[in-house]
Parts: structure tokens; C-alpha cells; sequence
């Protein structure tokens, strides 16, 4: 973990602006320190993005549009590390869409979801190759 879910509306970018956004994202979680220490490993950073054909936002208007960005993280962060992750990435969200932001109605938004370990079940090779990389 962390894994990031961003949904959002088809009129609102093109597969390279949204390209560019997840790689901006990963980039944000991978920076994000406490203490010196790496808040998230970078074999569990995830950032996907899902494009919805079908929506309604608001009052209907064709040039209304939205993403909506899902963190899913395991417990044991601290709240400082948590605020500071979403500031950061809310803030590359927000910069991202700042054009749109000014000529559209745009809808953008941001949660964290912490969860138990113990309701996940994982089968992951990526930390090993990382580390093998770097030795």
C-alpha cells in the first residue's frame, strides 16, 4: 500500500493528461517522508485511474465535470503523515486541473481510507526485486 483510485468524468482530460497525473501521484507518495523514513514502500504504490462514460454531475450541464481520488492505506500511519499525504497530493491534483479549474465547472475531491491488515491478503514480488535492484 498506499493505493490511489482516481474515477473521473470523460469530458474532464485525454489518457496522456491523466498518464501525467497518475505518474505525478506516484511521484507524491514515493516523496512523502517522516522522520527521515519513507511513509509508504515504493513496491506498494498503486496509482490507477478509472474513466466513467456515464455520469450526472450537479445540474446536467455538458461542461460540468469531476475526478474523485480514493487513498486506501494500512493502519499505523500517524496523523501528521496522513494530512501531510493528502495536502500533497490534493495540491498536484489542484495544480494538475488548474486550466479546467478556471473555464469549467469542475468537482474535485479526495479521501483517505485506513484499514486493518488483518482484511487483506496479498501476494506482492515487487518489495524483493526492488531491493535486489538497489543491492
Amino acid at each position: 500500500m498506499p493505493h490511489l483510485t482516481l474515477e473521473y468524468s470523460a469530458n474532464l482530460a485525454d489518457e496522456d493528461s491523466i498518464g501525467r497525473l497518475c505518474r505525478s501521484l506516484a511521484q507524491c507518495l514515493d516523496a512523502q517522508r517522516e522522520n527521515e523514513q519513507r511513509v509508504y514502500p515504493l513496491g506498494g504504490i498503486r496509482v490507477r485511474a478509472l474513466r466513467c462514460e456515464q455520469y450526472s454531475i450537479a445540474d446536467g450541464r455538458a461542461d460540468a465535470a469531476f475526478l474523485h481520488a480514493d487513498l486506501k492505506i494500512g493502519a499505523g500511519r500517524s496523523d501528521d503523515a496522513k494530512k501531510a499525504t493528502g495536502d500533497a497530493l490534493f495540491q498536484v491534483i489542484k495544480q494538475h486541473f488548474a486550466t479546467e479549474f478556471e473555464k469549467h465547472g469542475l468537482a474535485l475531491s479526495l479521501e483517505i481510507n485506513e484499514f486493518s491488515e488483518s482484511g487483506t491478503w496479498k501476494h506482492n514480488n515487487l518489495h524483493a526485486r526492488l531491493k535486489a535492484a538497489q543491492g
